[in-house]
């Protein structure tokens, strides 16, 4: 894509298809280096959309500008029919809580056993439920992860990929609209990838929820996305299905499919 081209302005909703994110011409830097350059893109209601590249590319800038840890330079990013940029802070904290966010290190938080770190989004977001409702949904988040088993462990007591499911229920917990994935399968051996990636496809199916999935693993990406965007120095560099990014001769693509 050329930089100084920009970026047609995407409506926030289709007559074919529900956008629950669309973001418009967005750019960040920092200092003098730009890391985003007139970034586009759309997630449509219901669908695992996979923000591909490497290090470097823009992807970890790009999710936290889309939840404004980072505020952008330029350009406009819309959630569930809101401009990002012009909420308050009580009105970005409720958008907050439709959004679910798996950190790439899992997050969890130590000193609380399992159960803990479950309760503690509930209690913040769903300040109504009564005990029974809260371990209730408790419950069903470790059960859909596969891990009922570990209620009362400590984080410590946990492998790496069990983490990371702990970490995946606790995003689940809160009924999230959409969910932001940041390498979720980053230092885990093919097999346990296999099954978080399972489980993100497990997830979509049963919530129906909305997922942004920044990846730089091409097996997490096939398994899991129905489309799939690759970032290139700050900018999108091709936006379509695996298949067609597979079939591409284009020799950065290819490179990066190895």
């Amino acid at each position: 894509m050329n930089p100084s081209q920009t970026a047609a302005i995407i409506p926030a909703k289709t007559k074919s298809r529900e956008q629950v994110i669309v973001i418009n011409n967005l750019r960040k830097g920092f200092g003098t280096q730009e890391v985003l350059k007139n970034v586009s893109l759309q997630l449509f209601k219901g669908e695992n959309l996979a923000v591909l590249g490497k290090s470097g590319s823009g992807k970890s800038v790009l999710i936290k500008c889309i939840v404004r840890l980072f505020n952008p330079d330029y350009g406009t990013i819309n959630i569930l029919g809101e401009d990002v940029s012009t909420l308050n802070n009580e009105s970005l904290g409720e958008l907050r809580k439709k959004i679910g966010f798996l950190f790439q290190s899992g997050a969890l938080y130590d000193s609380m056993t399992v159960r803990q770190n479950l309760e503690f989004p509930l209690r913040r977001i769903k300040k109504n439920l009564s005990k029974k409702e809260i371990d209730e949904k408790v419950y069903e988040a470790l059960e859909n992860v596969g891990l009922s088993d570990a209620l009362d462990k400590m984080p410590s007591q946990l492998s790496g990929g069990m983490r990371k499911r702990i970490s995946l229920a606790r995003t689940i917990v809160v009924d999230p609209m959409i969910i932001l994935y940041d390498e979720p399968t980053t230092g885990l051996d093919p097999a346990t990838s296999d099954e978080i990636s399972s489980l993100i496809n497990d997830v979509q199916k049963k919530y129906k929820t909305s997922s942004l999935i920044i990846t730089h693993d091409i097996e997490c990406a096939r398994n899991t996305a129905n489309r799939a965007i690759m970032l290139h120095d700050g900018e999108v560099y091709k936006e379509g299905e695996l298949s067609e990014f597979e079939k591409s001769s284009d020799t950065l693509i290819r490179s990066f499919f190895k």
